[in-house]
């Protein structure tokens, strides 16, 4: 890996990590695209890196984080689900589904058809229809204090979906959340805050198992990445803020949708 590569790396990681288009597939493919071998420094890169990206959500929501502690336990109850599966399934997920394009193509995919699916249906009632029963939808508010615990053990179990490289966290928890009757701007701004334990847990999971094997040119492109997609995810997250006042996700579906054809036809070929 070369500085220039690990600065592409940052920039991929901070623009895809909040949009439905999987920022862990991209990031995957970027390195067969660079002719980058998925080694364990690699991997561990492609993970560490999504802490900038989390960085950004903590520097911009840090006021609300710390003045709402109810807000707080919620986010962590969310993240529950998330934590026991992955502890559970790390070994696997890192040796068979990271570095795998095959499936990182077909979640990618199939992935995009799901969300155009969804968006189709969603947005032919004028009110979201919850799952849970017995839900009530605040139809007056998109503030992510609405969110009940209930709606955020949910979420956790859809986020799950996510460890399955190409699937997408945000693709996951937005679709879930909407599917639970919680309001665009609701969900996506909760999808940000329940990815800073998980992507802490995920990066510092891993770090402990490898930290004592990188040499110092290895820590300069950690740090090179890390710093990159801090500055390009704080422009992300208020982009998709603005997409979303006026948008469905239906452009990312097919998005994912010609991404996979194209990327078939030159890593597959």
């Amino acid at each position: 890996m070369t500085l220039i590569q690990a600065i592409i790396f940052g920039i991929v990681e901070g623009v895809t990590e909040f949009l439905p288009i999987s920022s862990t597939g991209h990031l995957i493919l970027t390195a067969n695209l660079l002719n980058l071998f998925q080694s364990d420094f690699l991997k561990t890169f492609e993970i560490f890196i999504q802490l900038g990206a989390i960085l950004a959500v903590v520097v911009l929501y840090w006021k609300k984080i710390m003045s709402d502690f109810v807000l707080f336990k919620k986010v962590i109850v969310a993240f529950l689900p998330t934590a026991i599966v992955g502890l559970a399934f790390y070994k696997i997920i890192k040796t068979y589904l990271l570095g795998n394009n095959s499936v990182v193509l077909w979640a990618l995919f199939s992935g995009g058809v799901i969300l155009i699916i969804f968006e189709m249906f969603h947005r032919k009632s004028p009110f979201n229809l919850p799952l849970i029963k017995g839900e009530k939808i605040k139809e007056d508010s998109d503030d992510i204090q609405n969110v009940t615990y209930k709606q955020a053990i949910y979420v956790g179990f859809f986020q799950c979906l996510a460890m399955i490289p190409g699937v997408s966290r945000s693709a996951a928890t937005i679709i879930g959340g909407l599917s639970l009757g919680l309001k665009r701007k609701t969900i996506v701004e909760f999808s940000f805050l329940l990815a800073v334990p998980t992507m802490l847990a995920a990066s510092g999971l891993d770090l402990l198992k490898s930290a004592g094997s990188f040499n110092l040119s290895e820590v300069s492109f950690l740090a090179v990445g890390f710093a990159t997609s801090f500055t390009v995810a704080i422009i992300s997250i208020k982009f998709l803020l603005s997409f979303i006042k006026n948008h469905t996700f239906l452009l990312f579906g097919v998005y994912r949708i010609a991404l996979v054809l194209l990327l078939w036809l030159v890593i597959m070929r």
